[in-house]
């Protein structure tokens, strides 16, 4: 389970929790089920004040004694980061040019901080960009690529592969960057959406629970892509998102690659019957 969110303090020194009391909640979780490894993700798209705190070693290293300061009082299993991006003030968040080596050179003082036996995890966007993956590898234990929101109507936002009705990458794709930029099938995580994406009457953002009480669209099925998708009265897509079918095929993709597994954003967004994560379950354990 990864908690969303912690993030970068005001002082550029530690870790800021949102709703710290849900946080007890979930790690006290693990009484009931042992095996059960909670994170706390620290991030998340507009969350800010990376560049500068991974900018100077002082700040760098008082954040990671932070993150083990966090991940011991709440008895968590590790620390995800989720900087969206290095380099990159496309979500209204302060960059630099020095941010590539500067990611580097905090995921090693995390990793010092928290020691061994702690995941360090992060997530990626799908291209594989911003990061020197090579440079993290040993000292990360997986990364969570968000092979979603990869294309809006009337198009795929996360497709296996490339079909007439995808306008940026595949999955597929996404994967074969990140083994490229340096990260071995067996550290890698899928990303599958728990909501879609709409147009025209509907909401950018959708969770599957309430595109499954949608009526009026005409349900279709993309073989290329092996993604389903909603049409309008024209025929043109309106809504993108995955289903049962759709995350069954980028399971069985998971294992015949030989990769890590799956995660998913996120949990909320799939019905009260847990229709998207039993397809997850099963499709990773038969």
């Amino acid at each position: 389970l990864n908690y969303a969110f912690g993030h970068v303090n005001d002082r550029f020194d530690g870790v800021k929790i949102d709703n710290e009391s849900r946080l007890s909640e979930l790690s006290k979780l693990k009484e009931q089920s042992p095996s059960l490894k909670v994170l706390i993700s620290i991030g998340g798209w507009g969350s800010g004040r990376f560049s500068e705190m991974a900018a100077k070693e002082t700040t760098r290293n008082q954040f990671a004694a932070d993150c083990k300061r966090v991940a011991d009082q709440f008895n968590l299993d590790g620390i995800d980061i989720d900087w969206e991006y290095p380099g990159s003030s496309a979500a209204g968040i302060s960059s630099s040019a020095d941010d590539w080596e500067n990611y580097t050179l905090l995921m090693q003082a995390i990793r010092k901080a928290i020691g061994p036996d702690k995941l360090l995890t992060l997530a990626s966007q799908a291209g594989a960009r911003f990061i020197d993956f090579a440079a993290i590898e040993p000292v990360i234990d997986f990364v969570n690529i968000m092979t979603y929101d990869m294309g809006r109507p009337p198009a795929h936002h996360a497709p296996l592969y490339q079909s007439y009705l995808t306008r940026g990458l595949s999955v597929d794709e996404a994967v074969a960057a990140h083994v490229k930029a340096g990260i071995p099938l067996n550290k890698l995580t899928m990303g599958m959406p728990f909501y879609g994406h709409g147009k025209e009457y509907l909401p950018d953002f959708i969770d599957y629970k309430d595109i499954m009480n949608l009526s009026g669209y005409e349900w279709k099925w993309d073989d290329q892509a092996q993604a389903p998708y909603a049409t309008n009265g024209k025929g043109i897509l309106v809504c993108t998102y995955d289903d049962p079918r759709s995350i069954a095929l980028k399971c069985n993709y998971i294992i015949e690659k030989g990769m890590l597994g799956a995660m998913y954003w996120e949990y909320d967004g799939d019905d009260a019957s847990g229709t998207l994560r039993k397809a997850v379950f099963e499709g990773l354990n038969k």
